[in-house]
């Protein structure tokens, strides 16, 4: 399996340092964990939806490629109430749970974004997790259609 994740290349894009310090949908601050997405495509929506539409500056597309062997977890949208919700409260809870006891190195999640996409989760602290290997780093090629133009 590939995963793929858009990041700033000068924060290392796959240590899961900026997880840990300001958290994210589900992981709480001080919970190291590597988001990326089960496509490009939702790689690239995921970040536009974080940045407010302008172009990022410095950012990478980082490939992992899972080994088969590497265990993955999916979590159903409807197994957790209120995962969606703004407040992240219980997407972070399940989050903090699969991180702290381990099951699996990766956790398939679904996007708020576009529901027919999934994110994965890469549990830094898992014993696996040092399997799933970086492929590549690519810059990224932004299509300037996706960003809004001042009036002119």
């Amino acid at each position: 399996m590939l995963l793929y994740r858009i990041a700033d290349e000068r924060y290392g894009p796959d240590s899961g340092e900026g997880a840990r310090l300001f958290g994210g949908r589900w992981n709480s601050p001080g919970r190291a964990v590597i988001y990326a997405s089960t496509s490009y495509a939702g790689a690239m929506l995921e970040k536009l939806v974080h940045t407010g539409r302008q172009i990022p500056s410095h950012q990478v597309c980082v490939i992992f490629a899972v080994p088969e062997a590497v265990k993955c977890i999916e979590l159903q949208p409807g197994r957790i109430r209120g995962w969606d919700a703004q407040d992240c409260k219980a997407s972070r809870r399940a989050g903090d749970a699969w991180l702290s006891a381990k099951t699996s190195a990766i956790l398939l999640v679904p996007s708020v974004v576009f529901a027919v996409e999934r994110n994965a989760l890469i549990n830094t602290a898992h014993p696996d997790a040092r399997r799933v290997r970086v492929q590549s780093i690519e810059a990224v090629r932004w299509d300037e259609r996706l960003f809004p133009h001042p009036a002119e």
